[in-house]
């Protein structure tokens, strides 16, 4: 079976799981990543990234949307951990960006309580300020004006 096949049937079958499942196997497979060498952190998120455009969107959005209300269940320093990945990652290849469905991700993130979207966007703006300027300049080309009104970037 193909790595990318495998990575996108792994998150179909996330999102198909009710929510009292979907949950705790995700929020498991979160903290597992923070005990991952870096080496196999990079392609976990590159995996994702590849997979992700792949799945069916209704399928995608209910995982994003699990995965999203447990990032802000995290401390600070676990969240920033998963969005600093994800985010360097697409500094270093924004196009990895560009194949996803980016105004859906911004009506899943705007679907959340007030408080969830703001602890996401202050991590969010926090990891952006850091980048180097010629990632930062990446990263902000690739985020939709509308995307970055609502993380106040």
């Amino acid at each position: 079976m193909v790595g990318e096949n495998f990575a996108g049937n792994i998150i179909i079958n996330l999102a198909n799981l009710p929510d009292f499942l979907r949950n705790p196997i995700l929020k498991k497979r979160m903290m597992e990543f923070f005990s991952l060498p870096e080496d196999e952190r990079k392609e976990v998120i590159n995996n994702a990234l590849e997979a992700g455009p792949t799945i069916p969107f209704p399928n995608f959005s209910k995982l994003f949307k699990t995965w999203l209300k447990i990032l802000t269940t995290l401390s600070e320093e676990q969240r920033a951990g998963l969005f600093s990945a994800y985010i360097t990652e697409i500094a270093q290849s924004p196009h990895k960006l560009i194949a996803f469905n980016v105004d859906g991700i911004l009506e899943i993130f705007l679907t959340l309580e007030k408080n969830e979207r703001e602890t996401l966007a202050n991590t969010i703006k926090k990891i952006i300020n850091s980048l180097d300027e010629n990632s930062k300049r990446k990263v902000t080309i690739i985020i939709p004006d509308n995307a970055k009104k609502h993380l106040n970037l």
